[in-house]
């Protein structure tokens, strides 16, 4: 029941106010490139949007393939200025959690979304709010669930969502006993401040679109916004979290 209250309390968050962040976070894995094309649109649609944030993957996974530009390019990626890359493999979402924590506080990120997976993104959330907490951090994080149907089958397993949900919510009640993620109280409180505080970003329409799509910034070399050398401190080292991304 918890993890149901849990479930109905992040996604009953406004997707709308995805549109009026300060930056959007998208963890990957399974294969599923869908969650990185959703937020590369959102990201290319909305230049008021900061930063856009690359979490990577676990390379064990057949269907891994290593982050870089030239890849997020292929995928529609073409406003650069903003984008940060996880260099380091995150062979968990524990591991991704810890990254994106680290580079709101590094980059003073003021507000946040997560796109990814709808079967995925409760624990993700709850993952990002734990880890934020660790650091002492309260920003608005906002839920943006991929648009893919329900049945569509994850290319890493080959299960659809209705198949993976039960392993989330497994992993869900595991973490929590080991503090990975949040828990139900503390998710409540978070949420409590939230539309207490915040209630104008969940609540403010979508802004309207003129058809034009935004023009590609290149006022940043390539080299600061790749991963590999983007001069930001590494998360500190944590125990492996088990199961995977």
């Amino acid at each position: 029941m918890d993890v149901m209250k849990a479930f109905m309390a992040i996604l009953s968050l406004p997707q709308s106010a995805a549109d009026h962040i300060d930056a959007v976070a998208v963890p990957v894995g399974q294969g599923e490139e869908w969650r990185l094309t959703h937020a590369i649109r959102r990201w290319e649609a909305n230049p008021g949007i900061s930063y856009l944030l690359v979490a990577n993957g676990n390379p064990t996974e057949k269907t891994y393939h290593r982050i870089t530009l030239p890849y997020l390019r292929r995928l529609g990626l073409r406003r650069l200025d903003g984008v940060h890359l996880q260099a380091e493999p995150a062979p968990n979402t524990g591991l991704q959690g810890a990254w994106i924590a680290s580079q709101v506080e590094a980059l003073g990120i003021t507000s946040l979304a997560l796109s990814v997976s709808p079967y995925h993104l409760p624990r993700v959330y709850l993952t990002v709010l734990k880890a934020l907490s660790r650091s002492g951090i309260c920003i608005p994080l906002i839920p943006d669930p991929v648009p893919v149907p329900p049945d569509t089958a994850a290319p890493e397993t080959q299960a659809t969502a209705y198949d993976l949900l039960a392993g989330e919510a497994e992993r869900i009640l595991t973490y929590t006993t080991t503090e990975w993620v949040a828990s139900l109280d503390e998710l409540q409180g978070y949420l409590q401040w939230l539309w207490s505080d915040h209630k104008t970003l969940l609540t403010k329409p979508r802004p309207e679109t003129t058809g034009h799509r935004a023009v590609p910034s290149l006022g940043r070399p390539a080299s600061l916004v790749n991963g590999d050398a983007s001069g930001l401190p590494d998360p500190p080292a944590r125990p492996g979290e088990p199961g995977a991304t």
